[in-house]
């Protein structure tokens, strides 16, 4: 059974990743699928992942968008309106880490890792609901993070931008419940991505499993699992929550 038949996704910052992961998944379960992807460098995979997904049957459209500047997000959303004629789900994944310890971070890296894992969401959420405002209907998935519920040194940039994300989605939660409209959040625990490589490296990975119960990292596409949960009618009384994927990290 396809659970998002004929429904429309936009998945930001999909061209890799989680990201990528969650497109394969709700297009396998009949969603079109409109995704971004922000450098030239990504342009050829993100080409390669929508031809993947059209392949699926489903409509699939890579757009070249960035999603922490307000303007693009307006120009990227009323191009998909154009193109697929409606949006049902709204998976706001773009996100970057720039680690440092406090002493040695700089405003700009600061301001980076704000614009994109934070203001982005703001962005894409503000032009989406009109949309689904107008339909009476939509589900809005925010990608945080278990280090945005317990922080971690030297990540302080990346745990505040997350927790700030959880805060927005409680809020708009409250705000578009009336509408039909839910908005959650996930918390990926340390999942396999190009992002994390360098943790399964030696004593650092030793170290980090030591603190995981289930053993392990996670995949990208248990994430996508969680995603499509959110995404569909299974979760139809489901709002405002923060769902930890995290192989139990937050215990």
């Amino acid at each position: 059974m396809k659970l998002l038949q004929g429904k429309t996704t936009i998945v930001t910052g999909a061209a890799r990743g989680i990201g990528a992961a969650v497109a394969l998944k709700l297009a396998q379960h009949g969603s079109n699928i409109a995704f971004t992807y922000v450098s030239d460098s990504s342009a050829e995979k993100a080409k390669a992942l929508e031809n993947e997904l059209m392949n699926l049957g489903v409509q699939a459209k890579a757009y070249q968008s960035n999603a922490g500047d307000f303007a693009a997000c307006e120009s990227f959303v009323n191009e998909v309106m154009k193109d697929f004629g409606n949006i049902d789900v709204c998976v706001n994944n773009a996100g970057i880490s720039k680690d440092n310890l406090l002493l040695r971070m700089t405003a700009e890296q600061w301001d980076d890792v704000m614009n994109i894992n934070l203001k982005s969401v703001f962005n894409m959420t503000k032009q989406v609901c009109r949309p689904m405002m107008k339909a009476k209907a939509g589900s809005i998935i925010n990608m945080s993070s278990i280090i945005g519920i317990r922080g971690n040194a030297g990540q302080s940039s990346y745990a505040a931008s997350k927790a700030g994300v959880i805060g927005f989605t409680k809020s708009i939660a409250h705000e578009l419940g009336s509408r039909n409209i839910r908005c959650n959040a996930i918390a990926p625990g340390f999942v396999e991505t190009d992002m994390t490589h360098y943790l399964k490296d030696g004593d650092a990975s030793t170290e980090f499993l030591k603190k995981i119960p289930l053993n392990r990292f996670g995949k990208a596409e248990e994430i996508a699992d969680v995603t499509l949960f959110l995404a569909s009618d299974m979760s139809s009384y489901v709002t405002g929550q923060v769902i930890s994927a995290c192989g139990g990290l937050n215990i």
